[in-house]
């Protein structure tokens, strides 16, 4: 939601100089429109006074008092002024923390009132958060319901409210509706001035409510208009790809060694129907960790190779997109099909002969990272654009890809699934697959929860399978030791589990800071089983697959997303073997912490673990959009309000099937908004 055009700079406020000027930018806020965009976090109902006898009682007391003594406590820079305040059920305390200005404001004998959160302190109720202003029936910030906004250093929340006042009292006249009149009606929304004049100082909770409605529908609204903009352009793309009989796919499903999973067949229905439909297409593929998506997509690709065109395959890291041209050469290389895998480490004469063949047609799957989106990298005709984790790459990123072909479908995968009550928000442009059933013989991988100071147990256990036969992987949160956090890392555990632990194992370390072509190496030898035990960071989050990895040991485990824990659990038992993934965790958990942990002890379903996690940290965090610029802090929140959502997807439906160009003429504020608004709805989805 985007506010007016006034670029007037803050500095034109009473009372906001130099210093202050430079808080505010900290908090984003330059010009005047910034400073009304920035709502409050929570109110506080003044309106009623309480007496000191509750203070104990309730969270926040306001309360009118008179002073009855004032005296100073400590030494030197200790020094701080301590006032007895008094009503006539009983005397609390105020302690005056950095402000010794008070000594002179707070007169003995007057009346004041104050609003602050009491505690008990030598059996005296005692005071050091708290506000106060001298006592009027007209009380700036007393008998009426306050605003509390997000703060930083050197700023207060009185001088917040009052340089807000006047930036209202400035501008609020010159607020336009952005939204269409008949919407506006529809739903009976306040004009703009009176909807920003209530988000900020509400008379009632009824103005708030209606206030808050309003701004929440407003963004959702455009935030939507611009995803279904973005589908229905595609629709306006034309394509005739040609009928094809399926003889490749029919010959790679001949040659697997199992058949499809019902939840496979029925994307892979999906996707294909994408394909051969008269538009281009942009369909999200959500699966589990090893639930078969990329077998999902070479399928798919088999496809439009048989019609004539090319495929790109994108990865985020060049362990995992080697990967998957490794499996490519395996499935669908013996069938004729012509692979090829790029990455900044080719020499010029590999990347020369290599492009050269894919602009005349010579390469059918092209697999890379982000080399891939080179200005050099040029296709004979690209037909399909498959991005892997996409929530790794930007929106621009894709389009750079898509716009190497004429067009060209895209296929999106992720085994980080978004919830359900987010996709209208993350992915309202997009069409929707997901495979949530795991292979026929997979066994779930057996998660057992260690307190620090217990690891020999689990060091026996994984000696155990190793002695075995398998493989284990150790993952730590830092790569070194940090003066900040009292963690292990992974650079000393290697050495100590080298000497101490597993003298007679063969041990390897990888992080992100060891160059690729040796991180490639030391994969290359553990995949090979030259290696024992990986020691590493989430690095291995996303990254290749070893089907004789059997333990997985994550320390610090309470350090850790769900979504991390989650994936890397799904790093080991994929060869058919149990498995067991042993999440140590050390004695000074958060309840946050606690959560989680209780989270992926009690399910491996990605899914379901996806929403926990959303219901843990809450959609900003969650999307991790909280300074993005969309959605406003405390304002909208897309599972809360995902019905007033629903309502304006559904408005902007109509405006769309109408004649969207027509309503911006009407609206030229709306234009405006919508093309300001684009590039953070990209941030959004370019995943934070």
């Amino acid at each position: 939601m985007f506010l007016g055009e006034d670029h007037q700079e803050v500095r034109s406020l009473n009372g906001v100089g130099p210093v202050l000027e430079r808080v505010l930018a900290r908090l984003g806020i330059k010009n005047l429109s910034d400073l009304i965009s920035y709502f409050p976090k929570d109110y506080q109902d003044r309106r009623s006074a309480d007496q000191l006898s509750s203070a104990l009682k309730k969270e926040r007391i306001n309360v009118k008092v008179s002073i009855t003594r004032k005296e100073w406590i400590g030494r030197g820079r200790a020094r701080t002024l301590r006032v007895q305040i008094s009503d006539p059920s009983g005397s609390a305390f105020l302690l005056c923390f950095g402000r010794p200005y008070l000594a002179k404001a707070l007169i003995t004998g007057k009346y004041f009132w104050v609003s602050g959160k009491f505690y008990l302190r030598n059996g005296e109720r005692v005071s050091s958060n708290f506000e106060i202003e001298e006592y009027q029936e007209d009380a700036v910030n007393f008998g009426k319901i306050i605003p509390i906004y997000p703060l930083t250093e050197n700023l207060t929340a009185a001088f917040l409210r009052r340089i807000m006042k006047q930036a209202l009292a400035l501008i609020n006249k010159d607020l336009e509706n952005e939204l269409p009149t008949e919407l506006s009606s529809r739903h009976n929304f306040p004009d703009k001035a009176e909807i920003i004049e209530w988000i900020h100082f509400p008379e009632s909770f009824e103005q708030l409510r209606a206030a808050k409605e309003a701004l929440i529908y407003e963004d959702f609204f455009f935030q939507q208009l611009i995803l279904l903009k973005r589908r229905c352009k595609r629709r306006d793309s034309v394509k005739s790809r040609r009928r094809i009989d399926g003889e490749l796919k029919k010959r790679l499903l001949l040659r697997l060694p199992f058949v499809l999973t019902r939840a496979q067949e029925k994307a892979l229905k999906e996707i294909e129907e994408d394909l051969f439909a008269p538009h281009t297409s942009a369909r999200l593929l959500q699966g589990d960790v090893g639930c078969g998506k990329t077998l999902v997509a070479f399928l798919v690709s088999l496809s439009v190779i048989e019609a004539g065109e090319q495929v790109a395959f994108m990865a985020p890291t060049e362990l995992l997109a080697r990967q998957h041209a490794e499996n490519a050469a395996n499935l669908v290389a013996p069938l004729g099909i012509r692979v090829a895998f790029i990455s900044g480490g080719l020499s010029q004469k590999q990347r020369r002969t290599l492009l050269e063949s894919l602009s005349k047609g010579g390469i059918d799957l092209l697999i890379g990272t982000q080399a891939l989106f080179s200005d050099d990298v040029h296709f004979k005709k690209l037909g399909l654009v498959i991005i892997d984790e996409q929530h790794r790459f930007g929106v621009r990123q894709r389009g750079a890809m898509l716009s190497k072909g004429e067009s060209t479908d895209l296929l999106l995968m992720t085994a980080t699934p978004i919830p359900r009550s987010l996709t209208l928000t993350l992915f309202g442009d997009l069409e929707l697959s997901e495979i949530r059933e795991k292979p026929e013989g997979r066994i779930p991988v057996i998660t057992h929860l260690t307190r620090q100071g217990n690891e020999q147990k689990v060091y026996k256990r994984v000696l155990q399978e190793i002695e075995k036969g398998g493989q284990a992987y150790f993952v730590y949160p830092l790569i070194e030791e940090s003066e900040k956090l009292q963690l292990k890392n992974a650079e000393e555990m290697y050495l100590y589990l080298k000497k101490r632990v597993f003298p007679g194992l063969r041990l390897a370390l990888v992080h992100s800071r060891i160059a690729e072509e040796a991180k490639q190496d030391i994969m290359g030898n553990f995949a090979a089983g030259r290696i024992d035990i990986l020691v590493a960071t989430s690095v291995l989050e996303v990254g290749v697959d070893v089907p004789n990895a059997i333990c997985m040991v994550v320390e610090h485990a309470e350090r850790f997303g769900l979504a991390t824990l989650h994936q890397l659990r799904g790093r080991v038992g994929r060869g058919g073997k149990q498995a067991y993934a042993f999440l140590i965790y050390s004695g000074r958990l958060t309840e946050e912490g606690i959560k989680r942990l209780k989270v992926i002890m009690s399910t491996d379903d990605g899914f379901k673990i996806a929403e926990e996690d959303l219901n843990i940290r809450g959609a900003g965090e969650f999307l991790g959009v909280k300074q993005s610029g969309f959605l406003k802090p405390g304002i909208s929140d897309p599972v809360r309000d995902i019905e007033i959502c629903r309502r304006a997807r559904q408005d902007a439906m109509e405006i769309i099937n109408d004649d969207p160009e027509v309503a911006l003429r009407k609206n030229s504020k709306m234009k405006r908004v919508l093309a300001g608004m684009a590039d953070h709805v990209d941030l959004l989805l370019a995943g934070g």
